[in-house]
């Protein structure tokens, strides 16, 4: 089994974007960190997936980041794991 890697896409003050390499098979989306909390985000449509700590107001500030940033992170998601555009 391959090593375990998770790509850093871009980096927003505190916040690190980033995916799993052992993710292929689920739709695309992107993790986001701050500290000790974390939430994940469905990229197509942008939508929260999981959110462990952040409040709703951070909340609706990453989705409005996500979304700006969209397309970089379904082209780099794309990229990595080589798969077509859903």
């Amino acid at each position: 089994m391959g090593q375990l890697t998770m790509p850093t896409i871009l980096r927003i003050g505190s916040y690190r974007f980033y995916f799993f390499s052992h993710e292929p098979n689920e739709p695309p989306h992107i993790h986001v960190d701050r500290d000790q909390i974390s939430a994940k985000f469905w990229l197509n449509p942008v939508a929260l997936a999981r959110n462990t700590g952040f409040n709703p107001r951070d909340l609706t500030h990453l989705q409005r980041m996500i979304k700006a940033h969209q397309t970089e992170f379904l082209e780099a998601w794309h990229g990595y794991f080589g798969s077509e555009r859903r």
